[in-house]
């Protein structure tokens, strides 16, 4: 994947994981918090490996 692509994917899956934290909270369905927060984390590592990537290509540019 792309660093755009695993940006984007990234900030997909945390809107989606604090949306599901969300509906499990008014629900009261500590399930779907739960799978809202590992959704989230997996969200975040996308976009590190993206803003890692994008870093890595700078640098090779740059030699």
């Amino acid at each position: 994947m792309s660093s755009t692509t695993d940006k984007i994917k990234g900030a997909a899956n945390e809107i989606a994981g604090k949306a599901k934290q969300v509906a499990g909270k008014a629900t009261d369905n500590h399930g779907l918090q739960a799978e809202g927060a590992l959704q989230e984390a997996k969200g975040k590592a996308q976009v590190a490996a993206g803003q890692v990537k994008d870093k890595l290509k700078s640098a090779v540019d740059r030699l």
